[in-house]
């Protein structure tokens, strides 16, 4: 990154840890947290968003500015076909995604079939998401390529999906716990989605898919489908816990993320 860029990147409008964008949904910051001992994780080098079909040409330089140079795309090749990513001229990053799919029509976008859409019925659509999610094939290949550029890559990182909070939620939790980072700031750092303040740019982009399969969605349903509740990471750990027994041998045994890969991970990113 040269030294305009960074100047452009710590100067970009910022909510909070968000990032003011025109176009990408839930662009963000998943560092700054404690970790024991004192230190915090690095800000300025871990991204995470939703899709870059509709960056505008701000977006883009932002992007450009913030140095990423690995973008971990967590969307199958039906997501990455049907809605292509745009990139800044000067894009140089490597891309690291899977050829085939990693999700089985997720509700927020739009797949489930034909069916009234309540908001319990949106909430069990979504704690099922979360409780395939360790055992597919697709998402533990990408998670593993994930922890293994993270591991040996430099520069700043990101990684996404569609709408940047189920799959990118998950992503940005595993390497947090396994940075140190104290299960509640997990837990509150994957919930700062529901604050978001580019909400619009998510429903413009899956809303209209949405009302095709389920008509008109009652606003809690379009909460707990678009937004994340606690339960939602819940899960997913709980579904890892009964089948490896804790999160950390999910993380070795699966993930490839063992404890000499723990110590480097946090050399890196924690200060």
């Amino acid at each position: 990154m040269t030294s305009d860029s960074l100047d452009a990147a710590r100067g970009a409008a910022r909510i909070g840890p968000f990032y003011v964008t025109e176009g990408i949904h839930n662009l963000r910051d998943y560092g700054g947290y404690a970790v024991p001992g004192g230190g915090r994780v690095r800000e300025g080098v871990l991204l995470r968003s939703g899709q870059h079909m509709e960056a505008s040409e701000a977006d883009l330089a932002l992007i450009d500015a913030l140095g990423i140079r690995t973008v971990i795309d967590l969307r199958g090749t039906s997501e990455r076909e049907g809605f292509p990513c745009r990139r800044h001229p000067d894009f140089a990053a490597q891309v690291i995604a899977y050829d085939g799919e990693t999700s089985n029509s997720p509700p927020h976008e739009g797949g489930g079939g034909q069916i009234v859409m309540t908001p319990q019925k949106a909430r069990e659509r979504m704690l099922a998401v979360y409780t395939r999610m360790p055992v597919n094939p697709a998402m533990i290949w990408v998670f593993r390529e994930y922890f293994n550029a993270l591991d040996t890559n430099g520069g700043a990182s990101l990684v996404h999906c569609f709408a940047g909070k189920d799959r990118t939620g998950i992503a940005a939790s595993l390497l947090l716990h396994v940075l140190g980072v104290h299960h509640e700031d997990i837990v509150h750092e994957f919930l700062l989605t529901n604050d978001a303040p580019t909400r619009a740019i998510l429903e413009r982009q899956s809303l209209p898919r949405m009302e095709t399969h389920y008509g008109t969605i009652d606003p809690e349903a379009l909460h707990n489908l678009m937004g994340v509740l606690p339960e939602y990471i819940e899960t997913y750990i709980e579904k890892v816990t009964a089948d490896h027994g804790s999160l950390d041998a999910y993380l070795e045994t699966i993930l490839g993320v063992d404890g000499v890969r723990k110590e480097r991970l946090r050399a890196k990113l924690v200060a």
